[in-house]
């Protein structure tokens, strides 16, 4: 495994709820990022992390080559990629999300 599909990989399985994101929690870089920081706030996540892909390059591009997807921002729940923030919306609005939140 390479060192940063490694370094994913503790941040995916360290972390209960992980977020690759364009910015931060607090000053997110681009509108689909910030959708996806209004949708956990809006479920009541409050202990998700989030890594700011903008500041490492490796990470940026490596994350879309762990999940297979190939936009950001990518969430984890529990280990598992549930997907980017379209999906993420629609899980949010059907109640699905929640449901994974809340059992991870």
């Amino acid at each position: 495994m390479s060192d940063v599909r490694q370094r994913i990989d503790d941040l995916v399985k360290g972390n209960r709820v992980m977020l690759f994101m364009k910015g931060t929690a607090q000053f997110p870089q681009c509108g689909f990022s910030g959708r996806a920081i209004q949708v956990l706030q809006a479920c009541g996540v409050n202990d998700f992390k989030t890594f700011n892909v903008l500041e490492d390059e490796e990470v940026r591009q490596g994350i879309k080559d762990y999940s297979q997807w190939p936009t950001i921002p990518q969430l984890y729940v529990g280990g598992e990629f549930v997907g980017g923030s379209d999906i993420m919306m629609e899980m949010y609005q059907s109640g699905e999300l929640q449901q994974v939140l809340g059992g991870a």
